[in-house]
C-alpha cells in the first residue's frame, strides 16, 4: 500500500521559514512528478509547488521567490523550503503525484502567526 506521510510542519512568526518533508514508500515514486498542495479549512486543495522526475520545477505565484521544492531520490523524500512566511501560508500541507493522485497522506500544519 502506498504511504505519503508529510512533516516538518508548526507554528512560526510572519517572516520565518519552514522545511516541510514528504516521505513516499516505494521508490516507483521517483519517476513522477511530485507536487506540494495546501488546503484551508473550508476551501479547495491549492497546488503550491511541483518537481518532475528530472528535477524541473514550477511554483504558484503565491509562493514564487519564497519557496524551493527539491528531491533526494535516494531517501524517497520530496522537500519544500518556506522562506518569508506571511499569515496567507496558513494551512495544511500535503503532497502527492501530480497525475492520478494515490490516497492523501495526513498533511502537516503550517500556521503562521505572531
Amino acid at each position: 500500500q502506498v504511504h505519503l506521510v508529510e512533516s516538518g510542519g508548526g507554528l512560526v512568526q510572519p517572516g520565518g521559514s519552514l522545511r516541510l518533508s514528504c516521505a513516499y514508500s516505494g521508490s516507483i515514486f521517483n519517476a513522477y512528478t511530485m507536487g506540494w498542495f495546501r488546503q484551508v479549512s473550508g476551501k479547495g486543495r491549492e497546488l503550491v509547488a511541483s518537481i518532475t522526475s528530472g528535477g524541473t520545477t514550477k511554483y504558484a505565484d503565491s509562493v514564487q521567490g519564497r519557496c524551493t521544492i527539491s528531491r533526494d531520490k535516494a531517501k524517497n523524500t520530496v522537500y519544500l523550503q518556506m522562506n518569508r512566511l506571511n499569515p496567507d501560508d496558513t494551512a495544511v500541507y500535503y503532497c502527492n503525484k501530480m497525475y492520478s493522485a494515490v490516497p492523501w497522506g495526513q498533511g502537516t500544519q503550517v500556521t503562521v502567526s505572531s
